[in-house]
């Protein structure tokens, strides 16, 4: 009885001091491509059209895409690459909020959770707590002029050269 609630005492200190973050909870997306404002209604519903998409902001001036989404989602990167993609355009940039817990991050540290793969890059090393906001860098989340040049930039870095769509590179900003 007493291995027992010794061995109780050790995971709740364990799951207390476990880091965490919740998903995407907003995304900006600047897309590329278009001519008219019919353009941006395209975009705008394939992304109302994710049930994880709570709202759409659009900035006409800047071709910008904000979206807020739902609490406790399981959207990656890639599905709102893939919805602009679909109405025709592509992703200029992009860049993520999610919200952290005592997460330790440093250069090159990656997290694996769900259908995310997270690769910090470009970074010291901090602890993240609340609301943080990342780029994108990896090919399909900026135009092409700046992916090859974070292609130079970024060569020390072996999984960035690698192509993995279930990888995401990403910055502070």
């Amino acid at each position: 009885m007493k291995f027992l609630s010794k061995f109780l005492i050790a995971i709740v200190v364990l799951l207390s001091v476990t880091n965490s973050f919740t998903q995407i909870s907003k995304a900006e997306i600047v897309a590329t491509g278009l001519t008219c404002s019919m353009c941006s209604n395209a975009i705008n519903k394939q992304l109302k059209k994710l049930p994880e998409v709570e709202n759409v902001a659009i900035d006409l001036n800047t071709n910008t895409f904000t979206i807020s989404l739902k609490k406790n989602n399981n959207i990656s990167p890639k599905i709102l690459k893939e919805s602009v993609q679909k109405a025709g355009f592509f992703v200029g940039s992009m860049i993520v909020t999610m919200d952290f817990e005592n997460q330790r991050i440093d250069d090159n540290f990656k997290i694996k959770k769900d259908n995310l793969n997270l690769i910090f890059i470009d970074t010291n090393s901090k602890t993240l707590n609340g609301l943080a906001k990342f780029k994108v860098l990896d090919k399909g989340y900026l135009v092409m002029k700046d992916f090859k040049k974070n292609l130079k930039n970024y060569s020390k870095y072996a999984s960035y050269n690698l192509d993995n769509e279930d990888d995401y590179h990403l910055k502070p900003i």
